[in-house]
């Protein structure tokens, strides 16, 4: 994939925001329906799939090993499947773009299946960490040759029949514990993943709808899941639900400018994605689900958020695995409330899309807020309600979270905001801009 010329943007205060927005489906349960229903024998329908670059690499490989994705005009995708065990040899390499999800779940199918896949990807992508999956696919007999590092371009040989393994996470991972299962679904026997934190269980939610043989045990030492293999998925119809990571940006936006009153509709509320929710209700944010609902077997409701003061916190360490991609947004949310929020416990920040503890360290010392940088998270020294100095380059680092969470804080800033490179927020959220026009009541740029 050639490397985007980079779009710069300022971001500067413009008032409130008000009015309704509707989020973007869900970036997680958008990969694994594609997966899932090429997977399955007859025709899947998916509506409201994100359509962004990284679940577009999704949909492009799962095409390249044999399954037809189709989109209609009214947005609603169509997925003829191959079935458990029919994936075919890729012709090319399968370009993962920025997207870590895509790349890690799809090395798991691949691993127990005859095929040979190489994956590569952005210069984002290719400095992240693939060692986490490569060692528990190997188990199952995958043979894998990465770059050094243990990260892309890397060539995958599956295996068939796979070696169902007993797996217990090192680290709270949902996408290893995903690369696992999903290499189960063709492993003869019952493969087993033990985690002993619980992390965002789309994967099981969707593999028992699939009609997968799938178990789901509390236990002394974790959380035992257990799937058996040579399945046969049943082809279904998925409705997204919106992303919360994606709500996360509004939740704060609204929360630190004074005047706001937005809601934000279809809210995916899965208990393993609402750490975001809970971490803003203990700062004293002002938050109101209404019209609680189940959308395609996932909770969700619309969510009215209004300007309110916010206080500092210690941010609970165990909300960390529900809400390890909203800690920008909630870097950003600190850097107006009144005292030093404390958030600790988030090792995996530093292996995102970028280091985004020290991103966000840059970003916010750079526009004039006082941060302590920990191994595991940061400090951050609030300003009371009152606007950040701003006026500081960002960079983004090709990272879609920072440049969004940055964004927001040029919401509430005495001088405006430079974002290097706004091009990543194409990955997750391509409408974020003009959405964010929308609500500040003018024309998008």
């Amino acid at each position: 994939m050639s490397a985007a010329q980079p779009s710069p943007r300022t971001v500067e205060s413009r008032g409130p925001l008000t009015g309704v927005v509707t989020v973007p489906g869900d970036k997680s349960i958008s990969h694994r329906a594609l997966m899932l229903s090429a997977l399955a024998v007859g025709e899947s329908r998916v509506t409201g799939l994100l359509e962004g670059e990284d679940v577009l690499a999704t949909a492009a490989a799962m095409r390249a090993m044999g399954a037809t994705i189709e989109r209609s005009a009214d947005g609603v995708w169509t997925v003829h499947g191959v079935g458990v065990g029919g994936l075919l040899q890729p012709a090319q390499a399968l370009d993962m773009g920025n997207s870590g999800t895509s790349t890690r779940l799809l090395m798991g199918l691949v691993a127990s299946h005859p095929i040979t896949a190489t994956f590569t990807g952005d210069a984002s992508l290719s400095r992240r960490p693939m060692a986490r999956v490569i060692e528990p696919l190997s188990r199952m007999g995958a043979d894998v040759t990465a770059s050094p590092g243990g990260t892309l371009p890397l060539m995958l040989r599956g295996l068939c029949p796979a070696v169902p393994i007993e797996y217990h996470l090192p680290v709270a991972s949902a996408q290893v514990k995903s690369a696992v299962l999903l290499a189960g679904l063709n492993a003869p026997g019952i493969t087993r993943v033990i985690e002993p934190v619980p992390t965002r269980d789309h994967s099981e939610r969707m593999l028992a709808g699939f009609g997968a043989a799938l178990s789901v045990e509390e236990t002394p030492d974790g959380r035992v899941i257990s799937i058996a293999g040579e399945a046969e998925l049943r082809p279904q119809d998925i409705v997204v639900p919106g992303d919360p990571s994606s709500g996360a940006f509004w939740i704060v936006a609204a929360s630190i400018v004074p005047g706001s009153d937005l809601l934000i509709r279809n809210v995916g509320l899965n208990p393993t994605r609402t750490g975001l929710i809970a971490a803003m209700r203990l700062m004293g944010a002002d938050i109101v689900e209404q019209d609680a609902r189940v959308v395609g077997g996932e909770p969700v409701a619309d969510l009215r958020v209004r300007h309110a003061p916010l206080s500092a916190i210690e941010v609970p360490p165990e909300l960390a695995p529900s809400m390890i991609d909203e800690y920008p947004a909630l870097f950003v949310a600190a850097a107006f409330a009144s005292g030093k929020t404390v958030a600790r416990g988030a090792h995996e920040l530093r292996v995102k899309e970028s280091d985004r503890i020290a991103a966000m360290a840059a970003a916010l010392g750079a526009n004039g807020v006082s941060t302590q940088e920990f191994e595991d998270g940061l400090a951050i020294q609030g300003t009371g309600g009152e606007p950040i100095p701003g006026s500081g380059h960002v960079a983004t680092r090709l990272d879609h979270r920072i440049a969004m969470s940055m964004a927001v804080a040029g919401l509430h800033a005495r001088r405006p905001v430079l974002l290097d490179d706004a091009g990543p927020v194409a990955t997750s959220y391509p409408a974020f801009f003009p959405t964010l026009d929308g609500l500040l009541g003018r024309e998008p740029q």
